[in-house]
């Protein structure tokens, strides 16, 4: 049996955690990790105790802002980070891995926090049909290391 690399362990579990998500339109993971240890996790969805959008608005999901987001969702990578902040985990210098690539807020989030590499599943940018991954260039001019996921996942779904 080969044994499997890091970020293909963890690239699966953000895929995984993805599947938990309530979102009708899109399901995000995130793994944060540091020195190989998982500190944190997250998927994208509405913040505790309010509701669940596949729930409480089946055929449309929540009300969209003016790019076609959810209003009230948080993203996984922001659930990831806001969890390990609240447990008193230090982020500085871990490693995020998210099933989308981050837009330019959590984009901001990251750097802001130390975080020194992200790898990502897929482009938010194609995602969205924008021109560029706005999230991955801030990242990069500010010198936080980006790299897409080229490895194998089975059992993606259609959402992620």
């Amino acid at each position: 049996m080969k044994r499997p690399d890091f970020d293909d362990i963890y690239m699966e579990l953000a895929v995984n955690l993805a599947k938990r998500s309530h979102c009708i339109k899109r399901h995000v993971g995130a793994v944060l990790v540091k020195e190989t240890r998982i500190i944190s996790i997250g998927y994208n969805g509405p913040p505790a105790h309010t509701h669940n959008c596949d729930e409480e608005f089946p055929e449309t999901g929540c009300d969209r802002d003016s790019k076609g987001s959810c209003t009230l969702a948080i993203h996984a990578e922001q659930n990831a980070i806001l969890y390990a902040v609240k447990n008193n985990a230090s982020v500085e210098g871990s490693k995020l891995y998210v099933t989308l690539s981050p837009c330019l807020s959590c984009a901001r989030i990251i750097y802001s926090m130390g975080i020194a590499e992200v790898m990502y599943l897929k482009s938010y940018a194609e995602y969205k049909g924008l021109s560029s991954d706005e999230g991955i260039d801030f990242l990069q001019k500010f010198g936080v290391t980006c790299k897409k996921y080229e490895g194998e996942i089975a059992n993606l779904t259609a959402l992620i």
